[in-house]
């Protein structure tokens, strides 16, 4: 499986695209939010003859969202993640505001529910999908197990884990969900996140604040 990653919006937002040697592939969080940032994604998909098959939202908050609308009109696919993250994407643009983000996309309504233990395949990849509530009732991690490697949104970052002070948070079982479904998993696991720099569950467990 090949990972590409793009920073996009000025959070900046991970999106990142996923394809094996099929060429299928599936996005994770399309952040985009200005010509030339779609531009961009449309251009390595298609010097790289992707076929995009699914849209992925780890979860709702707006930043996550912004280019959800553009993928499905341009690619005609459906967009999967957790119903428990509606409410958001019923409130992108309420969202984008409170920010300081004028957008004039509608997000595109959630066309099919992923929940814990389900598996999105794509090719010859399979991601499992961990529900792991807290920085937002609906947050999904992917993880990949032949490839060693884990898809987690805000869930998780390099040193640090999500905010918990948005509508839907709650801290105690944030941190709950890391410590029960992903520092079980083998240290050697590289952890994407939604922002800022990979890690591995090994580092997290030795030096992140919150759990070390």
């Amino acid at each position: 499986m090949e990972i590409k990653k793009f920073e996009f919006n000025p959070f900046p937002v991970n999106t990142y695209l996923l394809y094996d040697e099929t060429l299928e592939c599936v996005i994770i969080d399309a952040g985009m939010l200005h010509d030339e940032e779609r531009e961009l994604l449309d251009q390595f998909i298609e010097e790289n003859q992707l076929k995009i098959k699914y849209l992925l939202n780890t979860h709702c908050h707006f930043d996550h969202v912004l280019g959800n609308a553009y993928i499905q009109k341009k690619y005609g696919v459906e967009l999967m993640a957790n119903e428990a993250d509606s409410f958001l994407l019923d409130r992108v643009k309420e969202q984008a505001l409170m920010f300081g983000v004028p957008i004039s996309d509608e997000a595109i309504t959630l066309n099919k529910n992923l929940n814990e233990n389900d598996i999105v395949s794509f090719g010859n990849t399979s991601l499992h999908v961990l529900h792991v509530p807290g920085h937002s009732p609906g947050s999904l991690c992917f993880y990949v197990p032949n490839e060693n490697c884990l898809f987690v949104g805000d869930v998780l970052f390099n040193g640090s884990i999500g905010r918990t002070d948005l509508p839907g948070g709650d801290y105690e079982e944030l941190i709950k969900g890391i410590k029960d479904k992903l520092l079980i998993l083998p240290e050697n696991t590289t952890v994407y996140s939604g922002h800022g720099e990979e890690t591995t569950i090994g580092k997290e467990k030795r030096t992140n604040p919150f759990f070390s």
